[in-house]
């Protein structure tokens, strides 16, 4: 879905084609997978991070088509919404200062993104779910100038039969709402960790994301709030999850199997297993037309890319053009600070290859729906639900990062080649937040208890600290602006 698409309304004969191409090219993945032709390199590091633009009374400001007509950065991307856009860095493979060139690279992208949108009139905040956002900014005036977005929405709502969109989430409080397009999904934004890994270790390095994502989503967690509703410790999982409410078996547009999802089962075999699932079981949403030859995977890679695992395998290609697999770790919101940001990547990093690695697979000690139930309580709950872990011990999130978690992610960094000045710098972020439990969603609750929920008040107070990049934990709650 990151690359633009040639549209005109689609008709009968362009599914038909597109289905035939998809085909063609999942069983060609297969045969690479089957004669191991897929990157053996060691794994490669990257992110994306996706971010608002606001006006000065802390609304969204629906104008990154100036905005990117002026930062001219090749990291910089749209996003479905005019008031929100997408930073991105060059993949790196794993070294002792690859956390700290990370923050640098995004410190630098970051001053530069918030000088352009001072000269628009917006300023660029990083959170999870706007406090100030409204149902009325959620139209199709504000879907960002691309075809690909447009065709979304139409293919979306034609796969409903028209039927209306409805957001229910019941958390602290309750929210219900209908949209007739897919522009709730605009409400959403995250850090999305890549983790480009041989073909060999592919299907460790999966599972133990999917186990992870439990801990992770908690860790992360930066959205609390949503039209100025108090619903889940990190509400963009339900808000992603019905935003885009489609999916299907057997070429169904409804069913079990849904567009946003965190999965059916852990990987077997390998995650062609994925790819597989993805051309049996999900009607097509996008068929376009492209002038390339199957070993491109253009039908494969866009296909997948309109189903939103929570931890999705992706296909890309070596700069030899070797095919390489990739997994997108999708579950942690945008954090409040570029330092949250670059320690919720080292903890991911040093987790997955502390459990991607060792000698009993976590997958065999959790079951895959004790896995998945974990994910939606720890989002919905918190540090504190209390979750059975990989010793059969039982834990809070938050004894679970501070016994085991934190420690076995030094270890994984190690591994890596992380330095231990850099792992224990990034570390040290997450176990004060952890210790101090304030995490972005915290300190937004505590911070709309003790003013009256204002919710303008609150992103005018948080984007200043967010200025100053100190990470959360050290924030206070008396309002400074």
């Amino acid at each position: 879905m990151g690359e633009e698409i040639k549209y005109s309304r689609f008709v009968k004969t362009d599914y038909q084609q597109y289905e035939k191409r998809l085909q063609q090219e999942t069983e060609l993945l297969s045969q690479w997978f089957n004669s191991d032709s897929l990157s053996k390199k060691d794994p490669v590091a990257g992110y994306e991070l996706e971010a608002w633009l606001i006006d000065d009374q802390a609304s969204p400001c629906p104008r990154n088509d100036t905005f990117l007509d002026q930062v001219d950065s090749p990291y910089i991307f749209p996003e479905l919404a005019r008031f929100n856009v997408e930073l991105n860095v060059d993949p790196q493979s794993f070294n002792s200062s690859l956390l700290s060139d990370f923050d640098k690279h995004l410190q630098k992208t970051w001053s530069h993104c918030q000088n352009t949108s001072k000269k628009i009139g917006c300023n660029m905040l990083g959170i999870g779910i706007l406090p100030t956002l409204t149902n009325s900014d959620l139209s199709l005036e504000n879907i960002s100038s691309l075809d690909r977005y447009r065709a979304l929405n139409e293919q979306v709502l034609r796969q409903r039969q028209g039927k209306t969109i409805r957001l229910n989430i019941n958390g602290n409080e309750h929210l219900e709402v209908e949209h007739k397009d897919v522009m709730l999904e605009a409400a959403a934004t995250s850090l999305q960790i890549h983790l480009q890994t041989p073909q060999h270790l592919a299907v460790r390095y999966y599972n133990a994301s999917v186990i992870l994502s439990a801990p992770l989503v908690a860790v992360g967690a930066n959205a609390p709030f949503l039209f100025n509703r108090d619903l889940w410790y990190e509400t963009r999982i339900p808000v992603f999850e019905q935003s885009v409410d489609i999916g299907g078996i057997g070429g169904a547009a409804s069913g079990p199997i849904h567009r946003v999802t965190f999965g059916s089962q852990y990987a077997r075999e390998s995650l062609f297993e994925c790819f597989n699932e993805n051309q049996q079981h999900y009607p097509v949403l996008l068929p376009v037309t492209y002038e390339s030859e199957p070993e491109q995977l253009n039908y494969l890679r866009l296909h997948n890319g309109t189903i939103w695992r929570w931890n999705r395998p992706l296909i890309g290609f070596d700069p030899d053009g070797t095919p390489h697999l990739r997994i997108e770790h999708r579950t942690m919101s945008s954090a409040a600070s570029i330092t949250d940001n670059i320690a919720n990547i080292a903890f991911y990093y040093g987790l997955v290859q502390y459990y991607s690695t060792c000698m009993e697979p976590p997958e065999s000690l959790i079951p895959f729906a004790e896995a998945k139930d974990n994910f939606y309580r720890s989002a919905q709950i918190g540090l504190n639900h209390r979750l059975r872990w990989t010793d059969d011990n039982r834990y809070t999130i938050k004894e679970l990062v501070l016994n085991k978690l934190l420690p076995e992610a030094r270890i994984g960094l190690e591994k890596l080649g992380i330095s231990d000045a850099e792992s224990a710098h990034y570390l040290g972020v997450i176990e004060s937040r952890i210790k101090t439990e304030q995490t972005g969603s915290q300190w937004q609750r505590k911070f709309a208890e003790l003013h009256d929920r204002d919710m303008r008040l609150l992103t005018r107070n948080y984007y200043h600290n967010q200025q100053h990049n100190r990470p959360v934990h050290e924030w206070d709650f008396e309002s400074c602006v």
